[in-house]
């Protein structure tokens, strides 16, 4: 059974915390936590609200096009900041997809509060009450607000991000709170093995081990006021990938390469984060089936306040072809899938990067000289490059 550890973890977890919640009550001499939730949640409202009117009172509008399926998408936001609290509205976004990149509104409604909540009462308890105060609307029939049974299995690609569409309207409020953009959207690479599709003759499969495997890869996010982005960093999902010697034990496939992405951060004052380069075959002499669910390919991610954009994303066969962003896709046997994820936006002019962050980026691979003189202006015979 897969997930027999995970349900035993579950239990622990359940069983400790129904003690300590009996310990608690025990101390304090309570008979229940019902007044106790509620002091919680309003102080947790109030709170959060407060930090609202911290912020200037006022409506900002922006959009965000990402590559979509079968056509782009847009994601039009506008944020009401006011005294009742926050509301994101995302009227004008497109319409929903004959694909499975809808997205429910449940999930529109967290990935929008969590953007909002990265800058706003961002060590706020999260609960009912501070979590209220923050209203979203998405028209019925937009991708962010897709009625059943419309698919909504890759959910993530168009759901995760959200909060870079809210921050293009709070950076208007307050540019020096707000991130630039990154790739938000993880890059999980899907590869199975000894399974048929249109273009792949069964009988290259005779004898090829049958696996299916996934594995969580992500970009760089985008600068942030006063640093740097950070690098192939999982953000605003959180997830962190399984070691490459897990995957390689469970299956056939090999990795050949996992490195950062040189010159994939935008440029900047302040430089956005990284993505990778992942580079992996079938060990065994068969092809195999890439399921693609890449987005930020033809859409990188923007700079802010005069940063460059992050690189967009890249996904190939080692022998030279481009494949599609999407979409089931053979990789012949004896071939490499080539994924590029996309770098972070940058924040800042170029020229005004701190000298001394410049070289130390040279030095460690980050930036080539060629990228410190043409987009930094800075002086690569200066600044050398570790061996």
């Amino acid at each position: 059974m897969q997930v027999e550890g995970d349900i035993y973890a579950l239990a622990a977890c359940n069983d400790i915390g129904c003690r300590r919640l009996v310990a608690m009550m025990e101390e304090y001499r309570l008979d229940d936590i019902e007044d106790l939730g509620r002091h919680v949640i309003e102080r947790s409202r109030r709170a959060m609200l407060d930090a609202a009117a911290e912020w200037p009172q006022g409506s900002w509008r922006s959009t965000l096009t990402l590559d979509g399926y079968e056509k782009p998408v847009t994601l039009a936001a506008r944020v009401t900041i006011g005294r009742h609290g926050v509301e994101v509205d995302f009227s004008g976004t497109s319409p929903v997809s004959t694909f499975g990149i809808n997205v429910p509104k449940s999930y529109t409604d967290a990935y929008t509060s969590f953007g909002v909540r990265c800058v706003i009462g961002s060590t706020i308890p999260n609960n009912a009450g501070s979590l209220g105060v923050v209203r979203v609307d998405a028209p019925p029939g937009c991708i962010l607000n897709a009625p059943f049974p419309l698919a909504v299995a890759a959910r993530s690609i168009v759901g995760q991000m959200l909060p870079d569409a809210v921050f293009g309207c709070l950076r208007q409020a307050r540019p020096d709170r707000v991130p630039a953009e990154g790739a938000s959207s993880l890059w999980n690479i899907r590869l199975a093995g000894g399974q048929a599709i249109r273009s792949i003759d069964a009988g290259q499969l005779a004898g090829a081990t049958r696996f299916n495997i996934t594995t969580f890869n992500t970009g760089g996010t985008g600068a942030r006021p006063n640093k740097d982005g950070l690098s192939v960093t999982s953000f605003p999902s959180g997830v962190r990938n399984v070691a490459i010697e897990i995957t390689e034990n469970i299956s056939p496939i090999v990795y050949w390469r996992k490195e950062y992405r040189v010159d994939s951060g935008g440029a900047g004052r302040f430089r956005g984060g990284l993505g990778q380069v992942i580079e992996i075959a079938n060990g065994e002499p068969a092809p195999m089936v890439l399921g693609a669910t890449f987005d930020r390919i033809e859409n990188p991610p923007r700079g802010a306040q005069g940063g460059r954009a992050g690189a967009g994303g890249r996904v190939s066969l080692a022998s030279g072809k481009r494949l599609s962003g999407k979409g089931r896709q053979a990789i012949p046997a004896g071939d490499r899938v080539v994924v590029e994820t996309p770098g972070g936006a940058g924040i800042g002019d170029p020229r005004r990067r701190d000298p001394a962050a410049l070289a130390e980026d040279v030095r460690n691979g980050l930036v080539s000289a060629r990228a410190a003189r043409d987009q930094y202006g800075g002086r690569p015979a200066k600044v050398g490059r570790r061996t």
